[in-house]
């Protein structure tokens, strides 16, 4: 990069060239005030106390708006400088609330930096009387207009980087404010509560509701969604107290959302945290001792066969988790039989992309989306499931991308989309098929590229021949003329970008659905480039790690086949010449029908709720109730723990180390902050403990970082990770030597299989169809709001304020047809069950479809769904289901029902 060098109050200082004069004065440790600027945002010039001299140059420009260039002489104090900013800090100061001392952000505060820098004698505030009231309407922080200096900077990060428009400036010259756009209220507008408002905030404006200064922080990595947001946790004397954003963070940037911003203290400190072992006495768990507890768990398993026990790993848990829980199930039980829940979401992921490219992940990293030309969002409701990927994609229409977004359901991001395909559910092949036809046809396609670098080009070519426009339209529901400009957009947008979430995957033909997005890709060579890409957005914090680990039941760490005789050989010497099955294990689903079938006996599982979680609820309360022996570790007793013989209680992120690897491939570590709660203990102390009562060696792990050192020393595309090196910040694998710096973006020079394969497909309809009993479809979806089962964020009051109780979002004109109005009660049946939730009326549900989440026990959505399996990835249909819905009778009518289902599962203790 270019650099220049410039002399600032007689310091020589060499800043990368189009930097300007304020950052470059900052990072050479020369304080220059500034209250409106940030790196991030447009400039506005609002508080211009900036200023500087410069040689040659008259007047005072804003150092801000300034370039530093070659040569340049800069002045940052001066008398006169000092003089203009002295004037410009009276002028705010005289609006703004004179408590300085009782102020919370009291010797943290901007306004109060800059005063102290020019020796400004404090004034009373006296234009106040017109300020609105303050507005504590948010669940998380106020908005305390008297502190207001009119920055912009909360407008300006909401609009420009959040894209939720939520705020604006309203009034003229002495009445001018901030207040919520359209609503008189904040919470009732498009907020969605992410706090970048607040952590852009120089005073105290916006704030915390409960506000402190840490008194310590430690660096770590968000334990939600797939993301991985760099954080710090912050500590009040020791007790964990609030989050903020990690700025030097290369997957964020210091942007947060709700849960990751404010709803990760109250659980790690929740009252409801497991606090020692129990064991299953006369019916009860009753508190019991760790040996007690090890003990029976050891004794026990090793009662049972390699194919009547099962274990159940966790896409919560660290790698070292993940990789130490499948050793166990291998060395020590002798079996496969372990999986996890990213068999729910995104295994047609891992087979799909492994079967066109040689590999199961995200091409690319997530600070590359803001500069693609075109994205293409299909079954990714992104701003719910994935807020900080949203905030990309904001940036990237607010720079002139196309935004083509396939969905069923007017997802909020459809506000940003140039173009929206509302396909029916299902139908995804056919669709893009579809548009892949109206490349070719058109010439449209990168010859170059597949004639390079792919292979059965011809094949797939003449399988289009299948989808003809006629044929798509009828089919997807989608106009021709629709079909026509979204290949055309995509086709000429380079570089282009798809990203695709659960919508794609959770379908009986998902492995189809990925392959034909592979398809789209290399057809227009947008592969192994910046900005372009398959980019499969992870649900849970360490989904992609736990498929690292070797938490599958066909493949070892780092997606080696056990089938494979050399494979196996490698292992079995590493780990102290054991043996190893050589039979693939059952999934997850097959193992809990091998459960109901009394096949499976036995099961160890760790960090996950299948009680709530998994499809076919009924079918799988049936294999848990039918085991002869179950343990379970979590943080909190779940409903799948309510079933357990043996329950441990495990620690939470903050009061452990180890790595998560997020859904951009990036391997990142989280660090210990407080010290475990009660008697808990990090998952691999757990399980290397199981495994020694049971005899076992190789289990002698005394931190985290051997396992990591043992696991890259087995598993290639982790080979160069160490905790040292991750020190330095976090690596994207493969990472295969010492020396080696990660791989941003994969496939760029080949790909992992070689040549990328293109693959013919058929059209297949959704295994369930709608009928004259069930006429209605059913998708599932997530709340920004909530997380999974609940588990962790139901127990953060804000987030039960803002999505407290489950909703059925069904179309005005099926609510007339029903009878129902928003706010009714109704009740959703399916072919395997019922549940009761509240009805929403809402256009963002086309006619024929009903949208529910799985965050609410009480209304288990999962009762519903998920008979049909993929026959490729094994995972069961969830996004189309064929239901009923009727209205609950104000007599009370079907709440014997619910009553029954609920007698199946146990609530969480604040549901």
């Amino acid at each position: 990069m270019e650099q220049v060098t410039l002399t600032i109050d007689g310091t020589r200082v060499t800043t990368p060239k189009g930097t300007n004069v304020l950052r470059a004065a900052r990072a050479a440790g020369i304080y220059v005030p500034a209250l409106c600027y940030d790196p991030d945002l447009s400039i506005v010039n609002a508080c211009r106390l900036c200023v500087v001299e410069v040689q040659g140059m008259d007047g005072m420009p804003q150092s801000c708006d300034l370039e530093a260039t070659e040569g340049m002489v800069v002045n940052t104090i001066t008398p006169a400088i000092r003089e203009v900013r002295k004037r410009i800090i009276e002028v705010i100061k005289a609006d703004h609330a004179n408590d300085c001392m009782m102020c919370p952000k009291n010797e943290h505060c901007e306004l109060q930096l800059a005063t102290k820098s020019v020796n400004v004698e404090v004034r009373a505030a006296k234009k106040l009387a017109w300020l609105a009231p303050t507005d504590a309407s948010n669940p998380f922080f106020t908005y305390d207009l008297r502190r207001c200096i009119l920055c912009y900077k909360c407008v300006r990060v909401c609009d420009e980087v959040v894209g939720a428009k939520a705020i604006e400036m309203q009034g003229h010259m002495f009445s001018q404010h901030v207040a919520p756009r359209g609503a008189s209220r904040l919470v009732d507008t498009t907020c969605i509560s992410c706090g970048s408002c607040l952590a852009k905030c120089p005073t105290a404006a916006i704030l915390t509701k409960i506000y402190r200064v840490p008194t310590e922080e430690v660096r770590s990595t968000c334990g939600y969604c797939g993301v991985g947001c760099g954080i710090y946790l912050g500590l009040y004397f020791g007790q964990l107290s609030s989050v903020r954003g990690d700025e030097e963070s290369p997957v964020n940037r210091g942007y947060l959302c709700a849960k990751g911003r404010f709803g990760i203290a109250d659980f790690v400190n929740h009252e409801d945290r497991l606090m020692a072992p129990m064991v299953r006495k006369d019916d009860e768990l009753t508190q019991a001792s760790w040996d007690e507890a090890l003990d029976l768990i050891g004794k026990t398993l090793a009662k049972y066969s390699k194919d009547e026990v099962a274990v159940i790993a966790s896409a919560k848990c660290t790698n070292e988790d993940n990789y130490v829980i499948q050793k166990f199930a291998r060395t020590v039980l002798g079996t496969n039989n372990i999986d996890h829940c990213a068999r729910l979401c995104h295994a047609p992921t891992v087979s799909g992309l492994a079967e066109t490219f040689g590999s199961g992940a995200m091409t690319n990293s997530i600070q590359e989306i803001k500069d693609a030309a075109c994205i293409m969002a299909i079954g990714s409701n992104t701003l719910a499931a994935h807020p900080i990927i949203g905030m990309q994609v904001n940036q990237a229409v607010k720079k002139g991308a196309n935004l083509i977004v396939i969905n069923p359901r007017e997802i909020d991001i459809c506000r940003w989309a140039t173009l929206w395909l509302r396909h029916r559910p299902g139908t995804d092949v056919a669709l893009l098929m579809g548009i892949m036809k109206v490349i070719v046809d058109e010439g449209l396609e990168d010859k170059e590229f597949i004639a390079a670098r792919t292979e059965n080009y011809e094949a797939f070519k003449a399988s289009l021949s299948s989808f003809g426009l006629d044929f798509v339209e009828k089919t997807t529901g989608v106009p021709r003329e629709q079909i026509v400009r979204a290949a055309r957009m995509y086709a000429a947008g380079k570089p282009a970008s798809i990203l695709y979430a659960m919508g794609i995957t959770q379908h009986s033909h998902g492995t189809d659905n990925v392959m034909a997005i592979a398809n789209l890709a290399m057809l227009t060579g947008n592969i192994g480039k910046p900005s372009s890409g398959v980019n499969p957005l992870r649900g849970q914090n360490n989904v992609q790690g736990s498929c690292d680990a070797g938490a599958l039941p066909d493949l070892l760490p780092g997606y080696q086949k056990v089938s494979d005789p050399e494979v196996r050989r490698k292992f079995e010497q590493a780990w102290d010449n054991c043996h190893l099955d050589p039979e693939p294990g059952l999934t997850l689903t097959e193992i809990f029908k091998a459960a109901a079938e009394g096949k499976i006996r036995a099961m160890y599982l760790v960090g996950e709720n299948p009680a709530l979680s998994d499809p076919d609820l009924r079918h799988v309360w049936e294999g848990l109730e039918n085991l002869e022996f179950l343990a379970v570790q979590d943080i909190f007793l779940n409903p799948t723990g309510r079933r357990a013989h043996v329950v441990l209680p495990a620690c939470s992120f903050a009061e452990r180390d180890g790595t998560f690897t997020n859904t951009e491939r990036r391997v990142q570590r989280i660090r210990k902050a407080i010290e475990p709660v009660g008697e808990s203990r990090p998952d691999w102390w757990i399980t290397c403990q199981i495994a020694k009562k049971m005899g076992a060696s190789g289990f002698e792990f005394d931190h985290p970082s051997r396992i990591m050192e043992e696991m890259a020393g087995v598993t290639p595309i982790y080979a160069g990770i160490s905790y040292e090196k991750l020190e330095k910040g976090g690596i994207q694998w493969p990472c295969t030597t010492p020396e080696h710096e990660g791989s941003p973006i994969l496939h760029t020079q080949s790909f992992t299989r070689g040549k990328g394969k293109f693959v013919p497909l058929a059209y297949r309809p959704p295994a369930e169809q709608p009928d004259k009993d069930y006429p209605l479809i059913l998708t599932t979806e997530r709340s920004a709001y909530q997380f999974h089962t609940g588990t962790m964020t139901r127990r953060v009051e804000g987030l039960v304020e803002l999505r407290g109780e489950e909703l059925v979002e069904m179309n005005p004109a099926d609510a007339e047809r029903l009878g129902v109005a928003g706010g009714d009660r109704v009740k959703v049946t399916s072919r395997r069950g019922e549940v009761e939730a509240k009805a929403r009326v809402t256009e963002a549900s086309p006619p024929g479809v009903i949208s529910m989440t799985f965050h609410f026990g009480e209304s288990p959505t999962n009762v519903l769904t998920g008979a049909n399996l993929d026959p490729v990835s094994k995972i069961p249909e969830l996004k189309v289901t064929a239901v009923r819905v009727e209205k609950v009778r104000e007599d009370g009518g079907g709440e014997e029902d619910v009553e029954d289902l609920l007698g199946h599962i146990e609530q969480v203790s604040d549901s």
